[in-house]
């Protein structure tokens, strides 16, 4: 689990790819003696598991799952990228909690100046739109954010300066492509009150079920 909270900017050192997988390579502050085999940092919000480090970098196998959901393919040697890692139970949970695993991709549609902040429109596929609600909270390239703002195939977020400078999206344009990870809570949620497929799935939330339970 992670918070959203970026603790460095990173700098991809080297893409081994293959067909469908890859292996990267990554430069960070983070301090080497802080980092341990097999722990888990969030790339781009995307939840990754150290397979070596030393020299100021750590690396991390990608599965094929992780190359087709995400903009982890599109990196190429330089391009920088927010790292997190793994929330202690005794940290502050200072943003939202992330799981690390990406629902989908956005498109950057624009950008533009608000006073002190930067504001951003995010296209995404429908099927995502209805785990998006204003005020609520998103993750955009791993970074824990508030909805500002929902259309019907889009949301908006404000970005103050801080939050600018230490990630990735002091770079984001329009038409850049960022990982989405909606309210893993809201997920549940929804999940439970889907109707069931089935006359026999279980699971299923709804007002005959309430009130056979006494609830209603």
């Amino acid at each position: 689990m992670f918070t959203g909270l970026i603790e460095d900017l990173g700098v991809l050192k080297r893409f081994q790819k293959t067909a469908q997988s890859g292996k990267i390579t990554v430069a960070t502050a983070i301090p080497m003696a802080e980092i341990v085999m097999g722990e888990s940092i969030a790339v781009n919000g995307v939840c990754l598991t150290v397979t070596d480090f030393g020299n100021g970098t750590f690396t991390a196998d990608v599965s094929p799952e992780s190359l087709s959901r995400t903009n982890l393919g599109q990196l190429q040697a330089g391009s920088r990228v927010n790292l997190e890692r793994a929330l202690k139970l005794s940290d502050r949970l200072g943003g939202h909690i992330v799981s690390g695993h990406v629902d989908a991709l956005g498109l950057v549609t624009k950008r533009f100046q608000d006073q002190n902040a930067v504001r951003f429109t995010i296209e995404v596929a429908e099927s995502q739109m209805r785990l998006l609600v204003e005020k609520g909270s998103v993750t955009v390239d791993g970074i824990s954010l508030t909805v500002n703002s929902v259309a019907e195939r889009s949301f908006g977020i404000a970005v103050i300066p801080h939050s600018l400078s230490k990630t990735t999206l002091q770079w984001c344009e329009p038409g850049t492509q960022v990982n989405i990870e909606t309210d893993i809570l809201g997920k549940y949620v929804e999940r439970l009150l889907r109707p069931a497929a089935t006359d026999t799935e279980q699971g299923s939330i709804s007002l005959d079920f309430l009130a056979k339970n006494g609830f209603l």
